[in-house]
């Protein structure tokens, strides 16, 4: 292929795009379709990555620095909290029962036992990426064991950032040796700037920029590598200074615009990394690298998930709710792939173990995601099973999931009348605002009031969206709206749906798109007005007196 990096580039996401689409059809999660291309358009057949290596190095290296910040970032500790120490117990537990089946295996494999170590760390982790996704498509965030699932996810991410800290701290300690005191020194200073600058400047600054998208997103993408880089000269690994970068912004009020802002550009370096995996498999190595493979595959989608059966179990969930969480742990983990990168740039590895993680996980993802997503119907299945040892006396109440009848986009405007004869009706209703400081106004109201952008289809599934009633909007971007209505159309088709314009123009467009009723102010204002010619009331000045009166009142409480 011609030595044209943007011609390469172009070839590259067409072959993903068009192994993509046969994934899709065969209900897979589109990591699958990565690495299938990475196989592709590695030199196992077409070799097109060839001349480009470097620079997919490096856009490899962006996506692993994103997705870790991006770990950080939604990093949860009060979701622990929350969840009680259940998912802590469970996730160490899981943890060293895998690490201790994983490790013998790796010996046999006939691995030395530091790369054996790196190898058992690396299967011990669920896919974070692969479980929330196939959680959301079925909706099972808040079930019950949706939510020890997503427990265990951030133990493991917790647990995974020791590892990272552990293998930047064995390098450091390397160093030390000749550089005596000073890196240690140098780290603590580096630290202890990044958390003074994120506890005292760093929200000033976001509360400043963060009514325009465009400057949160190039800031967070600057603090994001800023304080990487920083901690990867102060001697840690740049891994490690992403999460660090991503948990001082994660008690931001701003966290999720930010995560939802920066997720999209994260994926697509993400595509890059998965690929260059999938280019590293070896499948012409039968004993050396797919047989041990297909051994690990199989432990890990039938005996982890048995392992994890077991283990919640024995902490009194019920048969339902254990098997269903188990069923999410059957496959292998981008942190995975990480934590053998780090090894092999630190020089522990042999070689082989990422070619034989890369053939594994794909073939843990791919059964895992049908496990997954037809778990209620394998349950089911096997009920006769379950029977078999009596009855279930266990039970987990479901929580209730936050909901509101009504939602109003762009409170501060046309919204907040309807919101205060919503409060009349005693019905309840939450706001959704991209100015923080009218989310701000509207909590010390004791309005629940969502900080967001509603263009953003990240954010809007994070909305009680399918549950409300009336959904309201009074954004004024028309583009916005659509995509808003287009959004709440799929969600939910019943809802009452009201938007808002200021031109004619657009109204088709939103009627079409699946709008009840678009209102158009001026339309409105000229009924007002002549309702006060009939009321006879256009010609004294003492009427209008009384509605300049009513409307300082009303600008008032807005």
């Amino acid at each position: 292929m011609e030595s044209n990096l943007f011609l390469q580039l172009s070839a590259l996401l067409a072959i993903t795009v068009s192994v993509a689409f046969f994934v899709r059809l065969a209900k897979q999660p589109l990591l699958v379709a990565y690495m299938i291309a990475g196989i592709i358009c590695g030199p196992l057949l077409l070799n097109v990555l060839s001349d480009g290596e470097h620079m997919y190095d490096a856009f490899a290296s962006f996506g692993v620095v994103l997705l870790l910040f991006i770990i950080g970032l939604d990093l949860n500790f009060s979701y622990l909290k929350k969840i009680g120490k259940e998912a802590i117990i469970i996730g160490l537990v899981q943890f060293v029962i895998n690490f201790g089946m994983f490790l013998p295996l790796a010996r046999y494999f006939g691995f030395s036992w530091q790369s054996s170590i790196f190898l058992a760390i690396a299967a011990c982790f669920s896919s974070t990426i692969v479980v929330l996704k196939l959680l959301g498509d079925k909706q099972d965030e808040e079930a019950v064991y949706g939510r020890y699932t997503i427990g265990l996810m951030l133990v493991q991410d917790m647990i995974s950032i020791i590892v990272l800290l552990a293998l930047s701290f064995g390098g450091a300690q390397a160093g030390m040796d000749s550089a005596s005191w000073w890196l240690v020194l140098k780290a603590g200073a580096v630290i202890a700037g990044i958390t003074l600058l994120a506890k005292y400047i760093v929200p000033a600054i976001l509360d400043r920029i963060a009514a325009s998208g465009e400057f949160l997103f190039i800031f967070t993408v600057a603090w994001c590598f800023g304080v990487a880089s920083l901690l990867h000269w102060a001697g840690f690994s740049l891994e490690l200074g992403a999460v660090v970068a991503g948990l001082s912004l994660g008690a931001s009020r701003y966290q999720a615009e930010i995560a939802s802002r920066i997720k999209p550009l994260r994926d697509f370096f993400i595509v890059i990394f998965f690929i260059l995996l999938g280019s590293g498999a070896d499948f012409s190595q039968v004993d050396g690298v797919l047989v041990p493979a297909l051994m690990l595959a199989a432990l890990v989608v039938f005996i982890k998930p048995v392992i994890l059966y077991i283990i919640f179990r024995s902490r009194s969930f019920t048969r339902r709710n254990s098997f269903l969480a188990a069923l999410t742990s059957g496959q292998l983990s981008e942190f995975g792939f990480i934590i053998l990168f780090a090894g092999a740039a630190g020089g522990y590895l042999e070689g082989r173990e990422l070619q034989i993680f890369t053939v594994a996980a794909i073939v843990t993802i791919f059964f895992s995601s049908y496990f997954i997503s037809y778990s209620y119907k394998i349950y089911n299945f096997l009920m006769p099973v379950f029977l078999l040892f009596g009855k279930d006396t266990k039970v987990q109440p479901e929580d209730i999931k936050e909901s509101f009848p009504a939602i109003i986009f762009g409170y501060h405007r046309t919204g907040w009348k309807i919101g205060e004869a919503l409060t009349a009706k005693g019905m309840k209703f939450a706001t959704v605002d991209f100015n923080p400081e009218n989310v701000e106004h509207h909590q010390k109201k004791g309005v629940r009031a969502f900080f967001g952008d509603a263009s953003d289809i990240e954010f809007l599934s994070s909305l009680p969206v399918a549950e409300a009633k009336i959904i309201v909007s009074t954004i004024p971007s028309p583009e916005d709206q659509l995509v808003l209505i287009n959004f709440v159309r799929r969600v939910n088709p019943k809802a009452v749906m009201v938007a808002s314009l200021y031109h004619k123009k657009y109204l088709p467009a939103l009627y079409a798109a699946g709008a009840d009723y678009v209102i158009l102010p001026h339309l409105l204002g000229g009924s007002w007005a002549a309702s006060i010619i009939e009321r006879g009331e256009f010609g004294r000045r003492t009427a209008w007196g009384k509605y300049r009166r009513q409307q300082a009142l009303d600008l008032g409480g807005s």
